[in-house]
């Protein structure tokens, strides 16, 4: 009897781990290869998938989603035989879970290798000037290499980057002193541009001040000029509205002979014969004789100044 339990139990189990065998939940964008006796066939998507248990094996189960790979720095040579060191970055993409099975030992292998092959092939034609301004011509040429030899394998490469190119220390040090240099070659210039515009500037400002200057001076001798006119004609309107007589001119005239005589040098002035005949009319009107002024000496039309002796 208790053997028949345990026969029982037996079965119970296998049939347990039959069933366990038999249901296969494959998760959503995964890929299962099923083998029958070591061979391939079929491939398992997403969901429940029911398999012949002990007959039927899972060989492999594949990430359907995009995948992304850093590679570790590379050496390369570029065209003037300098060495740089380039990281990589792949973004690639299982499209084929049987070829990628079977038709490579290790696709993520196969795709280092071939990064760096086709790296050293791409670069040993660049100079290193050239590589180092030309990512996305290297990164075009590189996906391009790629997505054709990965193709049999049923992966495809999506993106390839370079995270960076390290060229060497000597260089390195080469190519700052040479930016240094350059920033301050652009510092200078910039300088100077702006010192000449500041000039530049600053000669218009004074050719603007000078010429308002200048028109301002020129308004305000005008009108200074024909304020003077004004007053001249002011006067000589004046005059005229009081008819002066003969004494009343005589006695002007009379009135400007001490300023016209300042000073110690003045010995003769040429003065309008009309002053004579004012002085003249002057003095007979003070019942000189004719005698002139005292003082001074008017013959003709000159009027000398007499120097009367002093007396000690």
């Amino acid at each position: 009897m208790s053997a028949v339990i345990i026969v029982l139990i037996i079965l119970v189990v296998l049939v347990f781990i039959a069933l366990i065998k038999t249901i296969q939940v494959i998760p959503q964008a995964s890929a299962a290869i099923v083998e029958r006796f070591g061979r391939y066939t079929r491939t398992l998507n997403a969901g429940l998938n029911i398999v012949v248990p002990f007959i039927d094996s899972i060989r492999n189960r594949i990430d359907l989603r995009e995948q992304v790979v850093p590679f570790p720095p590379q050496p390369v040579i570029t065209q003037d035989n300098l060495v740089v060191n380039i990281d990589t970055v792949i973004y690639y993409q299982v499209t084929d879970a049987r070829a990628a099975t079977y038709e490579v030992a290790s696709y993520i292998q196969a795709i280092e290798q071939l990064t760096v092959t086709t790296l050293r092939n791409i670069i040993g034609g660049m100079d290193l000037e050239r590589t180092l301004t030309s990512r996305e011509e290297i990164n075009a040429a590189l996906r391009g290499v790629l997505d054709e030899a990965t193709g049999k394998w049923g992966i495809r490469v999506n993106r390839v980057e370079l995270k960076a190119i390290e060229p060497p220390t000597s260089i390195q040090d080469s190519m700052e002193k040479q930016m240094r240099a350059e920033r301050d070659k652009r510092a200078a210039i910039l300088t100077a541009e702006g010192t000449r515009q500041s000039a530049i500037l600053t000669a218009e400002g004074e050719k603007q001040s000078a010429i308002l200057r200048a028109e301002g001076e020129s308004k305000a001798a005008a009108l200074r000029a024909e304020g003077e006119a004004q007053a001249v004609r002011t006067v000589f309107e004046a005059i005229h509205a009081g008819d002066p007589d003969q004494k009343l001119l005589s006695y002007q005239y009379l009135q400007m002979l001490p300023k016209i005589a300042e000073g110690d040098a003045n010995k003769l002035w040429i003065v309008p014969s009309e002053i004579g005949d004012a002085l003249k009319g002057l003095s007979g009107a003070l019942g000189n004789g004719g005698g002139g002024v005292p003082g001074f000496n008017t013959k003709g039309g000159t009027t000398e100044r007499r120097d009367e002796p002093t007396v000690d």
